[in-house]
């Protein structure tokens, strides 16, 4: 710990003697330091940005990484009375590299450990791998004219798309979500597009002992179109394949495709998100038919001090119409970020109806306020409750409620520099008539986290 302790502190040293302006990406394969090819200051911290290798360094190293710790609380976290308290203890460490080997070809590996300890549970899926490789891949850009380009990558590497509704790198839990596969990408000034065939593992709470697949489980295209103060664009199409996958209707191997469509603006002023996803394939010997449309919109008073927002989001997402029948009517989330509905979540987004009004406020320019309410109800009557993951979570068979249940959210985040920051969040969840008859005895549930995170 005290070498942990030392290293940041050296580290933080070296960074308020940088002048680099360059933010880290959630991504942080995205991360450009070409700029310091000349740089002759002789800070430590650029020099460990940019480690030239060879005489007129364009071919050149740059390291970086994160720790992150968080501490969360939880109480009857199942809706369970008398389940009482239980908390967890999350690391996170994380150390990726960049090799470039001029303006075309680069190598980017990145390893990551996440560790918990003092659940009574012991370790959920997303809260524990000892050791992994997170991305080790190729890219080469095969092309370039002006502004426009053309790359391919190959090899194990994270994906975000969009607003994370169906394909995230799941920031928000201890681990991140990878995939390995390629990917060939076309960007111009204002539109890109990406395409992909991904495998992805069986994660093992070990050192290097994740399982791949061996078979592409996400296929697709993902395209993004910019139109200047009009407005933006995102069209995608996903393929994905699981094998036993379970929902209220049964546990079958699925196929599935989605097409959907965004529009979005953010910024200041009027800001909104809009979008839509049709599915279709099998289940078993059935057929998918399933679908979801969400809104987000809101206004951002940029003119007012605290540039506070007003926001207003609205998810309809199908669940199975008739159970028994074979065929399937619930919304797969494929692999979505999992704070989407809450910071310790037990709804995810399949047969769910919510309204969610939130608010913003920028206390200062280190520190962000929030505070949301969520109201939940069940899409149908004939199926259950998912987790954020898309997996089972509660028949819904035992009752023809369908009011979930309402979860109060604040947050608060605080940058102290561009390498530390602290965040905080409180959510507590009231349930409703559903939770009420399908869980014996029934307890509303509490959630805080404290998370402090270092990045260089």
């Amino acid at each position: 710990m005290k070498k942990t302790i030392l290293i940041i502190c050296v580290l933080f040293l070296f960074g308020r003697q940088s002048v680099l302006a360059q933010s880290f990406k959630l991504m942080r394969y995205d991360e450009d330091y070409s700029a310091l090819k000349s740089d002759t200051s002789g800070k430590i911290y650029n020099k460990i940005k940019y480690i030239g290798l060879s005489a007129n360094r364009s071919i050149y190293l740059s390291v970086g990484g994160e720790i992150r710790y968080e501490y969360a609380g939880k109480m009857d976290e199942n809706w369970i009375a008398g389940q009482g308290y239980n908390y967890s203890l999350l690391q996170r460490y994380s150390l990726n590299t960049n090799l470039q080997m001029g303006s075309r070809f680069r190598v980017f590996a990145q390893i990551n450990s996440g560790l918990e300890n003092g659940s009574k549970y012991g370790p959920a899926p997303v809260d524990e791998d000892k050791l992994n490789v997170q991305d080790l891949f190729a890219e080469l850009k095969v092309w370039q004219k002006d502004d426009q380009s053309i790359s391919i990558r190959a090899g194990r590497q994270e994906l975000n798309y969009g607003s994370g509704r169906l394909i995230s790198v799941r920031e928000g839990t201890n681990l991140r979500l990878y995939f390995t596969g390629a990917k060939a990408t076309y960007k111009s000034g204002l539109f890109s597009v990406d395409g992909f065939a991904m495998m992805a593992d069986q994660v093992n709470p070990g050192v290097f002992d994740n399982k791949p697949t061996h078979q592409v489980n996400l296929w697709g295209a993902y395209s993004t179109l910019i139109i200047r103060k009009g407005g933006n664009f995102d069209f995608y199409y996903l393929g994905t394949q699981n094998s036993n996958h379970r929902f209220e209707e049964g546990v079958a191997d699925e196929t599935r495709h989605t097409i959907a469509a965004r529009y979005w603006n953010y910024g200041g002023g009027f800001i909104y998100n809009l979008e839509g996803a049709y599915q279709f394939g099998t289940f078993g010997k059935g057929k998918i038919n399933a679908w979801t449309a969400a809104v987000d919109i809101g206004y951002v008073f940029d003119q007012l001090k605290g540039k506070p927002s007003i926001n207003l989001r609205n998810d309809y997402i199908s669940g199975d119409q008739k159970q028994g029948d074979g065929n399937l009517q619930t919304f797969n989330p494929l692999y979505p970020k999992g704070g989407y509905f809450g910071f310790n979540p037990l709804i995810g987004p399949a047969n769910l109806i919510d309204l969610h009004p939130y608010t913003t406020y920028s206390l200062s320019s280190k520190c962000d306020l929030q505070a949301d309410v969520v109201f939940n109800w069940r899409y149908s009557i004939q199926d259950g409750l998912y987790r954020p993951s898309g997996n089972f979570n509660l028949p819904g068979a035992g009752s023809s409620q369908k009011y979930i249940g309402t979860t109060y959210l604040v947050s608060a985040d605080y940058r102290f520099s561009r390498f530390f920051s602290l965040s905080s969040g409180a959510q507590y969840f009231r349930t409703g008539a559903f939770i009420q008859d399908v869980v014996k005895p029934t307890a509303n549930s509490w959630f805080y986290n404290l998370q402090f995170t270092f990045k260089f």
